[in-house]
């Protein structure tokens, strides 16, 4: 349950923080398709970079373990890819 709590917490952070950035303005989601404003893609990929040096913080001390990752289904990845690239392009646009 707690973990949950935590969970919930740290989206409503970054959801919050988003915001606070201006990344959820309709200008820099259409600039960021356009290729003239990578603030998004910046915000998303220190994002990941922070968030996987955590974990594998976390990991080195013991406190949590990665769980087995099942075999790669490449149908079902690329269909969802598409399925959201394009939700996100009309959403864009």
């Amino acid at each position: 349950m707690t973990g949950s709590i935590i969970a919930l917490f740290l989206g409503v952070f970054f959801g919050f923080s988003l915001n606070k950035a201006g990344l959820t303005k309709y200008n820099k989601i259409v600039n960021v398709f356009r290729f003239t404003d990578m603030a998004v893609l910046q915000f998303m990929m220190t994002a990941l970079v922070v968030s996987m040096s955590g974990l594998y913080i976390l990991r080195g001390f013991g406190l949590i373990t990665f769980p087995n990752v099942p075999a790669t289904y490449i149908v079902g990845n690329l269909v969802g890819g598409l399925i959201f690239g394009i939700g996100m392009a009309l959403t864009g646009y």
